[in-house]
Order: structure tokens, then C-alpha cells, then sequence
């Protein structure tokens, strides 16, 4: 099963995909106990010839056992994903790593457009660079400050494990530091009206140099358009 997920590329992922592995084993041996104690019952207490159904109310302690002892253990199991969980939210949505640059993004029907901060240093000026791809450089942890033009639309890249919505009149932070080289799929995971299955974009990996060359040439094109 967890062979068929897609190839861990960030630096929390593997943190969500032990996560997803704890639910999976302990709601596994759940479902094959609750299945053995069923075909017990089935066979143990099956209808026989000249044996009467016997009521039993549930009220001794050894009856209410049988119902107290494994809502117990649920709960104990139900703590410990929490307990889990709650370390997996703080390492991703509250201990966020200083990261080396600041990304906008800005989903629209039916695109996304990546802007970075151009000679000036700074986002949202004149000389920003704008691609229709996310490049970001390996290794290192960036921020991306998301935003809407219209509609609810959420920025999903599976290999990292990221999926964040992005409300109209809002900006959402989100980060990432990628940790593989290559070329990934971004997509919209939010239905945002009849363009919304190809709502995809492109994220490119690559070593700082590359990405330093990339960015060097886009803001000379951009000088040039302007």
C-alpha cells in the first residue's frame, strides 16, 4: 500500500507518511479483532436445534466487560494519534525553519502565477519576477504567501505532502524545503469551477546555482518587457 504513495520529496513528508502508517496498523489490527470476534459469534452462537436464544441485559461485570475493555483501548488508541498528530502539526504549521526567500503565489481561474522579488529585494514592486512555474533551490526552506484573485482555490504538491487551501481576501503562509532534485506537479485541490481539472502548474527543483541562473535571466527578461 504505502509502496504506491508518491515519492517523499520534502522535508516533512516522511513526518505525514509515518503518520498515515500509525492510523493504518492501528485501525488494521482494529478491523481484523472486530472481524475475528464477529465470525466467533457467528459460529460459537449459532442457531442449533432445541436451544433457546438467552436475553442478556449487559449489566454484570463480566458482560460489560466485553463492551467497557475495548472502549478503553480505542480510546488509548485514539490518544496516541492525537498525541502523534499534535507533534506532526507543530514540526509543520508551528515550528517553521527561517527560511531564505519569500514566493507569492497567486491561484486564479484557472492558473498559477509565482512572483519573486526582483533586484529591488523586495515583493510586490515594479521589477518582480513572474513565472507560470514554482523554481525553488534544493535544500533550502522557502515561504510561500498564498493569495486568490477570485474563488477558494488549494495549492497541492503530493510529493511534499502540501495541501493549503487559499481563501479570497486572505494571505496564507505555507512553507517548504525541498530535499530532492526534479520536476513536480502542481495542482488545484479545491473545485473552482469548470477549468478546475487543469489547473496545473509545474515545480522545478534544482541546485542553487541553476535556480541563481534561472531567477538572473527571468529579471532581465522581465527589465526588458518593461
Amino acid at each position: 500500500m504505502f509502496g504506491d504513495l508518491p515519492v517523499a520529496a520534502g522535508s516533512f513528508s516522511q513526518l505525514i507518511d509515518n503518520h498515515i502508517r500509525l492510523i493504518y496498523w492501528i485501525c488494521g489490527v482494529w478491523f481484523v479483532l472486530a472481524q475475528g470476534v464477529l465470525f466467533y459469534a457467528l459460529v460459537r452462537f449459532r442457531k442449533k436445534p432445541g436451544v433457546r436464544a438467552a436475553w442478556l441485559p449487559g449489566e454484570r461485570r463480566p458482560e460489560l466487560g466485553w463492551l467497557l475493555w475495548p472502549v478503553a483501548l480505542v480510546f488509548v488508541c485514539d490518544m496516541v494519534i492525537e498525541w502523534d498528530s499534535a507533534r506532526v502539526w507543530a514540526a509543520v504549521k508551528e515550528h517553521r525553519p527561517q527560511t531564505t526567500m519569500e514566493i507569492g503565489v497567486m491561484a486564479s481561474q484557472f492558473a498559477y502565477e509565482f512572483r519573486y522579488a526582483g533586484p529591488d529585494g523586495r515583493l510586490d514592486t515594479e521589477d518582480d519576477i513572474r513565472s507560470p512555474e514554482l523554481h525553488v533551490p534544493l535544500n533550502e526552506a522557502v515561504s510561500l504567501r498564498l493569495e486568490s484573485r477570485d474563488v477558494l482555490h488549494s495549492l497541492f504538491i503530493p510529493q511534499f505532502r502540501l495541501k493549503q487551501d487559499i481563501v479570497p481576501g486572505r494571505q496564507i503562509r505555507a512553507w517548504i524545503k525541498p530535499t530532492h532534485e526534479g520536476r513536480y506537479v502542481v495542482a488545484c485541490a479545491e473545485l473552482c469551477g469548470v477549468g478546475h481539472s487543469f489547473m496545473q502548474s509545474a515545480m522545478v527543483v534544482e541546485p542553487r546555482d541553476n535556480f541563481v541562473r534561472w531567477t538572473a535571466e527571468h529579471a532581465t527578461a522581465a527589465g526588458g518587457a518593461r
